[in-house]
């Protein structure tokens, strides 16, 4: 489980990084303020994931 969750981490952030450097071509282009906001939100839903998985991470981590 331990290095599952290691080995999860990376690719969570990868998704937010993702997410926000779409985010922020869809604004500087000028692109539609609908899509950039709906972005922004998944933005934030996959930080949330990614945190949730550090915190497993480091708790499954803190039972050895």
């Amino acid at each position: 489980m331990n290095v599952f969750l290691h080995s999860l981490i990376p690719f969570a952030l990868a998704a937010v990084g993702v997410v926000l450097m779409l985010g922020l071509w869809n604004m500087l282009r000028g692109g539609s303020p609908n899509r950039s906001q709906l972005l922004m939100r998944w933005r934030v839903i996959l930080q949330f994931v990614a945190i949730c998985v550090v915190m497993a991470a480091i708790y499954v981590a803190s039972l050895k």
